[in-house]
């Protein structure tokens, strides 16, 4: 399995409040993004990474893991779905592939649901979370049939917790609707709009992870959040 981290772009929300990439945030004796990459090399599945705003930090918290490196030098006049596309080489129909956002922290019982996963595309989602998320599905047998920031409370039931997986068996069609949304010169897409724009094709399926603790970094309110379940709940990322 191979798992792509997209950690190339700004985070303008956050970006006045720190003075380095979000994903390279310390929590503990680490960062988000090592923590990440840790655990999945722990997990035997190899590690890549979407740099680009200021790509020498990320890459100098990384050194010295197993990670794999791809740029987008166009991260400030793009969205994830050019960096996916500057990644598209391990999109090569061998493998599960994990898509996920560097920023967000996770631990091994949201992976263990990940890594379950059979069906040709998955999102992560938390139903506790659709009062006061970010981005939002609703959901119907398990499957999207709406999605966007602005979904009304009542056309909502979870948000997306910035976590997907892509089967082995379906990749190669999900690299080909990739390179004709670039073909298309529709840079400013996010990555999961891949899967969206084909969504009445292939249905894309939501596992709920209600219950693990998890944190996308959008402000700062966030980040403080990841820190207080480090101190309460992982007092061995202290020392």
């Amino acid at each position: 399995m191979k798992a792509i981290l997209m950690a190339a772009g700004v985070g303008s929300r956050i970006s006045r409040a720190v003075d380095k990439p979000k994903s390279a945030l310390e929590i503990g004796n680490t960062t988000i993004i090592a923590h990440t990459a840790d655990m999945l090399n722990r997990n035997g599945i190899d590690v890549n990474v979407v740099i680009g705003f200021m790509e020498d930090y990320v890459c100098k918290v990384l050194s010295g893991k197993k990670v794999r490196f791809f740029r987008n030098p166009f991260y400030r006049a793009t969205n994830s779905i050019a960096s996916l596309w500057f990644a598209r080489e391990l999109i090569d129909g061998k493998e599960d592939i994990i898509l996920a956002n560097a920023d967000v922290f996770w631990e091994q019982p949201i992976l263990d649901t990940v890594m379950s996963e059979e069906r040709d595309a998955m999102m992560l989602g938390d139903v506790s979370r659709a009062e006061t998320g970010d981005y939002f599905f609703r959901t119907s047998d398990d499957k999207i049939t709406a999605y966007g920031k602005e979904l009304k409370r009542e056309e909502r039931n979870t948000e997306y917790v910035g976590i997907s997986k892509i089967s082995k068996g379906f990749s190669l069609t999900f690299k080909e609707r990739l390179e004709a949304l670039i073909k298309k010169e529709r840079y400013g897409l996010w990555w999961e709009d891949v899967l969206y724009e084909h969504l009445n094709e292939t249905p894309i399926y939501v596992r709920d992870v209600n219950g693990k603790f998890w944190a996308e970094v959008d402000y700062i309110e966030d980040y403080e959040r990841i820190k207080d379940y480090i101190r309460e709940k992982r007092p061995d990322l202290m020392i």
